[in-house]
């Protein structure tokens, strides 16, 4: 099978570290070498890798996308290398595989011949505004989490704190996620309070 790239590194990723199997084409009576290695996730470390990988001269960098991991190795080492991210089905199911075979050798063997494609990962811009959006979208479903609680709360039996507040108030879940400077305010004179079909003030309003 052909040899696509002839220096290929194969990235495993986990929580702590990573495993990086570089892997050199070998030439004539020279065999095929891979060197296996362990990087950590600071900063620093994976800016010492990407230093190695140059010095290698290493054309292509392969990884595969487990969580959240892959982000600071693919983030660092994009500038100064050509980084391909992969589906980790897609690599663990291509068949003649050793069972002895680690995942960063197997990784850079099956880029150097090209036998994986790469996912698509947005450039930066598009990765903050995505991140962007994403945080909002989540703000936005805990708000409208918390108004049903509170709402649920309120309608409680024996609470009838919805039913005795005047509509021209406005609803009280609403006032709870109001601004402040634009909240409504309860009026302080005990007149206003909230008074049943009788003219009592309700049972269930608190006294001033």
């Amino acid at each position: 099978m052909d040899v696509v790239h002839p220096r290929c590194a194969g990235v495993d990723i986990s929580k702590k570290d990573a495993k990086v199997c570089v892997r050199i084409q070998g030439r004539g009576s020279r065999r095929t070498s891979a060197t296996v290695t362990t990087w950590g996730a600071m900063t620093n470390q994976i800016l010492a890798l990407r230093e190695h990988l140059v010095e290698q001269q290493v054309t292509c960098v392969v990884m595969e996308a487990t969580g959240n991991y892959w982000k600071p190795y693919f983030y660092l080492l994009e500038d100064s290398l050509d980084v391909m991210l992969v589906n980790a089905h897609d690599a663990r199911n291509m068949p003649g595989r050793k069972s002895d075979v680690s995942d960063a050798a197997w990784l850079a063997d099956l880029g150097a011949h090209g036998l994986l494609r790469g996912s698509l990962v947005p450039p930066p811009p598009i990765r903050r505004l995505r991140d962007l959006t994403r945080a909002r979208t989540a703000l936005t479903r805990d708000r409208a989490r918390q108004v049903q609680r509170i709402e649920k709360v309120l309608e409680e039996p024996g609470s009838n704190c919805l039913r005795s507040l005047p509509t021209s108030w406005g609803s009280p879940v609403e006032r709870c996620s109001t601004p402040s400077s634009t909240a409504v305010t309860i009026p302080p004179s005990s007149r206003s309070w909230p008074r049943d079909g009788c003219g009592r003030r309700s049972r269930y309003w608190p006294r001033p």
